[in-house]
Order: structure tokens, then C-alpha cells, then sequence
């Protein structure tokens, strides 16, 4: 399979929330890619430990780097952005892939809201304004990825500040490609990684000590996306063990048509659109 140009033996990636998951699996592969990989994140135990598992794995400590980092904090980017460049001379492929969850209802604790935006739509932001201007002026064919979710798009009820907070990671990242694709002469390319049911350290905090069958491996969300930024995919959404593409899409399409159609808002979970959301589902696909 033909990689996009970013990906190869000697570039560089910076690859946060990479102590775990799937930054963790991506930097693994990358690094048995042959890039020179940076990991980022703001536990520095299991970072560090992390860092070491990459370095073993590839056979070279020179070749990866740990940088304790929050996210939420423009100075720890701007910090993480130049002791890359300073080890290692430049970046090929940014991804902003930090994430935590949980605890943001609707009327819930403000700080528990200002925690999740801080880290899953500030992180992303500070990321893309700390290196995306160094990225571009190299000249080189450059990829910066942000991880979404499924929940920034269908937005189900419950944990709305989760739900606020992957939305804004897809408007940013469709603005990212806008802007990046209308500057001449610019070989930075962005993409969305939208994952499915994957077994992370999320779903191990809520209690699950063994893969769920429905889970993807964070190994099998990497493969995704390798492959769609070789074909060139802006949005790589993963289906997994028990979520198929078709299911993906016409849940998304039910939610966009609340708004085409007038319906009440959510009508996916609104008992008097249940049965017709039922059809819809067993439906063909059109």
C-alpha cells in the first residue's frame, strides 16, 4: 500500500495523548516505519514509561522522545514545539490526539465542562496553532491529524461536553483543510480520524478488563488511518466489531436531517420517532 508522503523512514512525528490508546499504537507503528517519533502527553510516569516501549521496540532511544506536555496550555505546545524541532529539525506529521471524557452533562460541574474542552477542542487548537505556521513553511509534504468521534457528529444525549467538545474538533479540522488547501504552494494536508468502539484506556476506567468483541484493537484504528491518508480520505471513519460503514452513515444522515426535515432535535432517541428511526435502519441504502 502506498503511504501518504508524510509517512516515512526519517521524518518526524509528534503524536499526543500517546502514554496510551491510540496515540500509543500510532506511535508504535510510526516509529516501526522508521520516523523519528515524539510522544506527548501529561502523565509522565506512563509516558515515560511508553517512550521507552517505542524506543525497545524500534531499537533506538535517539530516534524517540517524550515530552511531558497539557494540552490545554498554549505554552506547553509552544514548549513541545521547539524541543521537537531542536532534537530533531522538523515535523512531518502532527497528531492531536488527546482526549478525556466523561462527567460533562448538560447541567454539570462548570469545571468538569472547563476540563474537557480544555483538552479535547483547546488541545487541538494549540496544536494546530503552535505547529501548523512551522509545518507550512517547511515545503515538505506535511499531515496533521485530529481524532474526533462519532459523538461530534450523530451528538447523543448525555455527555454533552464530550459531545461540544468533538463538534468543535470537527469544525476546526474542516476549517484546517480549508485553509491549508486554498494557500498556494502548501503540501500540509489535514485530516479527521473519527474511531469507532475502541478498547482504550477509556473504556478499561469504566471497568472493562478484556476487549469487549464489538471493540477495535487501537492497532486496527491505525490501519485505518494510514490507509485512508493514503487515499488521499479528509474524514477516516472507522466502523468497528459491531458498527458496519452503512450503520455509520445512516446514522449520520438521520441526525443531519433533523435540521432538513424540522424534526425535534435528537429524534433518534424522541419516542414518537422511534419506530420510524427502526425503519430507517432496516432499510436499503440508497
Amino acid at each position: 500500500m502506498d503511504a501518504h508522503p508524510a509517512i516515512a523512514p526519517g521524518r518526524v512525528a509528534v503524536i499526543t495523548g500517546a502514554a496510551s490508546g491510540i496515540g500509543l499504537a500510532a506511535a508504535k507503528r510510526l516509529a516501526g516505519l522508521g520516523m523519528r517519533v515524539c510522544l506527548a502527553d501529561r502523565d509522565g510516569a506512563v509516558l515515560r514509561q511508553s517512550a521507552d516501549e517505542v524506543a525497545e521496540a524500534v531499537g533506538g532511544a535517539g530516534k524517540v522522545l517524550a515530552v511531558e506536555t497539557d494540552v490545554g496550555r498554549a505554552e506547553d505546545f509552544e514548549r513541545l514545539r521547539d524541543e521537537v524541532v531542536g532534537a530533531f529539525g522538523e515535523v512531518a506529521f502532527l497528531m492531536n490526539n488527546a482526549g478525556t471524557e466523561g462527567g460533562g452533562q448538560l447541567f454539570g460541574d462548570p469545571q468538569r465542562w472547563r476540563a474537557i474542552l480544555d483538552t479535547n477542542l483547546w488541545g487541538v487548537i494549540n496544536g494546530i496553532q503552535a505547529f501548523a505556521p512551522i509545518m507550512m513553511e517547511q515545503g515538505t509534504p506535511c499531515a496533521i491529524v485530529n481524532t474526533g468521534s462519532k459523538q461530534g457528529i450523530t451528538t447523543p444525549p448525555g455527555d454533552t461536553a464530550y459531545n461540544v467538545s468533538k463538534a468543535g474538533v470537527k469544525v476546526v479540522t474542516e476549517a484546517l483543510s480549508h485553509e491549508l488547501r486554498t494557500r498556494p504552494g502548501c503540501r500540509v494536508t489535514a485530516h479527521l480520524l473519527i474511531p469507532g468502539f475502541v478498547y482504550t484506556g477509556f473504556t478499561r476506567a469504566r471497568g472493562v478488563t478484556e476487549k469487549p468483541p464489538g471493540a477495535w484493537a487501537p492497532e486496527q484504528v491505525i490501519d485505518a488511518l494510514l490507509s485512508g491518508m493514503a487515499q488521499g480520505d479528509f474524514y477516516i471513519l472507522c466502523p468497528d466489531n459491531e458498527t458496519t460503514p452503512e450503520m455509520d452513515r445512516k446514522r449520520i444522515r438521520w441526525a443531519a436531517e433533523d435540521l432538513i426535515r424540522n424534526r425535534p432535535a435528537l429524534s433518534r432517541w424522541h419516542p414518537d420517532y422511534k419506530d420510524a428511526f427502526a425503519r430507517f435502519m432496516d432499510s436499503p441504502e440508497d
